[in-house]
């Protein structure tokens, strides 16, 4: 049987994304539309505005996936935090779905400190409920914090009781971030197959070394093979995944496509 093909791409600037695709020889990128940081909705700095992107994208074969705000915590009890966030998520489902995207990236987000978790999973419910989506929503493993809905397995497990119940689950995804399953003290020998046990699959692979130690808590991505992960690990999560590939390591063309060559020597 024939190598399945090594889809790989990498986290850019959403200025011109088919440029930074085609400096890297990438089959994808991923990148933020607008502030990572803020609540102020989504913007499109490319030229010729979404539909200008997804036409060119298209042209070019350059699939686009888009990372919704850290900030967006649909699990979160504080109203003034997760009503902000379910709107914040939807407008990022409409930009992402009009430019084409093959999905959106969302982090599991938390619950406070005296709150209890089941609070959090049925949240994620009545967010899916809530949200028209119109292309595949990838909920994404995080690194650190007890409270958290996604850095252990257990967790993992219970978002997804809860939002199996919700409608529009069949377009609910999971994407595997190798720095955070490492920092979040998860085994990636058996990651992939812990995570395909509670998901069915993983939808997209962050490929990201880890400037941290085991369960530090710490998400601190770095070059691969310049970190704490053993390379023969980070390539064993990409070939078990079998999903496209998104690192989000530092640099530019360059170190990315050494990121690239790390894994198709190795994978």
């Amino acid at each position: 049987m024939a190598a399945k093909k090594l889809v790989l791409g990498a986290h850019v600037d959403q200025t011109d994304p088919i440029a930074e695709a085609t400096a890297r020889g990438a089959d994808l990128v991923q990148f933020f539309l607008g502030d990572p940081q803020g609540y102020r909705g989504p913007e499109f700095r490319y030229a010729g505005g979404a539909e200008g992107l997804k036409a060119d994208a298209e042209a070019a074969g350059i699939d686009l996936y888009v990372h919704a705000p850290y900030i967006v915590n649909v699990a979160t009890t504080n109203n003034r935090i997760r009503i902000p966030s379910r709107k914040l998520l939807q407008q990022h489902v409409d930009a992402a779905a009009s430019i084409g995207a093959k999905g959106l990236i969302v982090h599991g987000g938390h619950v406070n400190k005296a709150d209890d978790p089941e609070k959090g999973f049925d949240n994620w419910r009545k967010a899916v409920e809530a949200t028209d989506l119109k292309l595949p929503v990838l909920i994404e493993n995080t690194a650190g914090g007890d409270n958290a809905m996604t850095r252990y397995l257990e967790r993992i497990g219970r978002v997804w009781d809860a939002i199996s119940q919700a409608d529009g689950f069949d377009m609910m995804g999971f994407c595997l971030d190798t720095c955070h399953a490492h920092a979040g003290g998860n085994d990636l020998g058996t990651v992939v197959e812990d995570i395909v046990k509670i998901t069915g699959k993983v939808d997209l692979v962050h490929c990201n070394d880890s400037r941290d130690e085991f369960d530090s808590g710490a998400d601190r991505h770095t070059s691969l093979g310049e970190g704490h992960i053993d390379a023969d690990a980070l390539a064993a999560v990409v070939r078990d995944a079998g999903a496209p590939v998104v690192c989000e390591t530092p640099g530019g063309a360059e170190e990315h496509r050494a990121d690239f060559e790390f894994l198709r020597s190795r994978v």
